[in-house]
């Protein structure tokens, strides 16, 4: 390489250098001017709704494999879609004839129309956007709280909803509401999660059941909450709560139950089965 090339070389690196530390440090002084409206009243700009929408569509259909273990034309699956779909969707997504409840009415962006998901959209997205939520639109995975063949009733419903009538969707609901069929099933691990998983999972269960909304907990980015103590260390500490000592059943059945084993702690009771407490104490004790 002659000298005169070395040079253009070393200017156009130079060059480049300044660019992007300006463009770098232009994007902080914009973050930290808060001049951009996080408020949910004002809409996104248009690149970002593009940029969000987009980076949605592909990374679902990039991440989508499998397909239903059960027939999704079943009048069954269907109905018992239906009663899983009013009880944790509607609320954001409406059904025939019913609006969404204020929460999904004051989301932004907005939650998708039911009919036009299930008119639109495959079964296999659909199921893995029920399973694993979508962040930055407020969308929560379902994974931890349904299992996969309520999951896969939900899909079945909503790839029917084009199709139902108001009046017919309101009676079908009056009269699955008094059935047997009203009564969720046990949550049951999925099968892709293999037994080795049990830390990974834990550390997905620990985000799910939003844990760091109360604990700083090493490797898990939140809130930098100060309600409960730190988790750094957990591992080592000799007791839990103070009542307990630091034991792997111990500790399964505190997070299971904490205000059975002290009545007065601040720690709720978030419903954690017992597959998810043995996967987050097996989390939890990689934290030394």
């Amino acid at each position: 390489m002659s000298v005169s090339m070395l040079r253009s070389s070393l200017s156009f690196l130079f060059w480049l250098t300044i660019v992007l530390a300006l463009g770098i440090g232009g994007l902080l002084a914009y973050i930290y001017s808060g001049v951009y409206d996080v408020s949910a009243i004002k809409q996104h700009t248009p690149l970002t709704y593009w940029v969000l929408s987009t980076a949605r569509r592909q990374s679902i259909k990039a991440h989508t494999t499998g397909e239903s273990p059960l027939d999704l034309a079943d009048a069954d699956v269907r109905a018992r879609g239906l009663l899983l779909f009013d009880r944790h969707c509607r609320q954001c997504h409406g059904a025939p004839g019913v609006a969404p409840d204020a929460i999904g009415l004051g989301m932004n962006p907005s939650p998708p129309n039911f009919a036009q998901m299930g008119r639109d959209l495959p079964a296999s997205e659909i199921y893995w956007a029920v399973s694993n939520g979508i962040k930055l639109t407020g969308m929560p995975a379902w994974e931890f709280r349904l299992n996969e063949s309520e999951r896969w009733a939900i899909v079945a419903f909503l790839k029917s909803s084009p199709t139902l009538a108001p009046a017919e969707y309101k009676d079908r609901r009056t009269r699955l509401l008094s059935t047997t069929l009203n009564e969720t099933t046990p949550h049951s691990p999925d099968a892709f999660w293999k037994p080795e998983d049990a830390t990974r999972r834990g550390q997905v269960a620990v985000q799910q059941y939003a844990c760091p909304t109360c604990h700083v907990i090493p490797g898990i980015r939140g809130p930098d909450a100060q309600v409960g103590p730190p988790l750094e260390g957990i591992a080592t500490r000799i007791y839990l709560a103070g009542v307990l000592l630091n034991t792997p059943a111990n500790m399964i059945e505190w997070v299971r139950n904490p205000q059975a084993i002290k009545p007065l702690s601040a720690m709720p009771n978030l419903g954690v089965t017992e597959r998810d407490a043995r996967d987050i104490a097996a989390y939890l004790y990689t934290l030394r």
